[in-house]
């Protein structure tokens, strides 16, 4: 997208679109950990999780020749790898870290051997929901054109909010989390609830995949996740396991990820690379920022982690 013809304004609102269009993939990531946190289990195979949606939602797109079964299929990918690291971290002794790099590597591997097919051919795309049509400027108009998949995430956040604090299942979520003894003792499935929750929040995780590859940027190579799986992980740290909190959080990730691209698009190459290595700078500064006990604990699950 060239900003050129509306000058600064085209930094502004490419910062803005980017927010959105790049921190999708960081919401959806980020809401399927948090549930999976809240549970008091960790999932670092999400990267794993992203490609393999992203790899599944292009090629079926491809076959069917239809986006959404494209997403579907992306889902129902991320909870067959979730449905798998459960089974893994279920087991006795099996350390939540190690299971996870394992499933990372299973499913980024699994996605690269699998979609060596799809690399070339054009898969349909998801149409975007037109927020510029009051604009009259292509910029604007191709800039304030949302994903589907955005709005979807926003409206997850906002029930994944309520279903943790209003309803009975969310109550298990949190109590299996937070005490697993005490969860037993009232008669909650400690591991039908991680189960659960860890399959449910791999599947968000594919639908994120399925934004980059059907979306934006749209197209389906080895390289298109850059690491937003792991990065999500901190950004649920930096949300305090809160679900809206993680969409606020997905939207400066994603805005920090458009600097560079927007900045080159009005003639400024200088430090190009810098900024595009903002999003993995303030991944850092984040997990920097909360590597005291004293800030780690706040909001966080109390059995994250271990092998209860």
């Amino acid at each position: 997208m060239n900003h050129g013809s509306i000058g600064w304004w085209g930094v502004v609102i490419g910062v803005l679109a980017g927010s959105i269009r790049g921190g999708t993939p960081f919401l959806l990531v980020s809401l399927g950990e948090c549930l999976t946190e809240k549970s008091g289990k960790i999932n670092l195979g999400l990267e794993g999780v992203l490609l393999m949606g992203a790899m599944t939602a292009y090629a079926i797109s491809y076959k069917t020749g239809s986006s959404l079964i494209g997403v579907g299929a992306a889902a129902g990918a991320g909870a067959l790898l979730g449905m798998i690291h459960a089974f893994l971290v279920s087991r006795p002794k099996v350390n939540d870290i190690a299971a996870g790099v394992a499933m990372l590597i299973f499913g980024s591997g699994l996605a690269f051997y699998m979609g060596k097919p799809y690399i070339e051919p054009t898969a349909p795309q998801l149409p975007g929901i037109p927020l510029g049509f009051w604009s009259s400027v292509p910029q604007i108009r191709a800039a304030l054109s949302i994903s589907p998949l955005f709005v979807f995430g926003v409206v997850v956040a906002f029930v994944m909010h309520w279903f943790f604090r209003s309803t009975r299942w969310g109550m298990h979520v949190r109590a299996v989390g937070d005490a697993p003894a005490a969860a037993r003792a009232m008669g909650i499935s400690v591991g039908r609830t991680r189960f659960l929750s860890i399959m449910v929040g791999s599947a968000l995780g594919g639908i994120g995949g399925a934004h980059l590859s059907l979306f934006y940027p749209g197209a389906w190579t080895e390289r298109i996740s850059s690491g937003q799986g792991l990065m999500a992980v901190a950004l649920v740290i930096f949300a305090r396991w809160n679900p809206v909190q993680c969409l606020w959080a997905s939207l400066l990730f994603g805005g920090a990820q458009s600097i560079g691209p927007s900045l080159q698009a009005v003639g400024i190459s200088t430090g190009y690379y810098l900024w595009n290595a903002s999003p993995y700078i303030l991944t850092l500064l984040v997990m920097i920022a909360t590597c005291t006990t004293k800030r780690t604990l706040v909001g966080s699950p109390g059995a994250l982690g271990t092998s209860s």
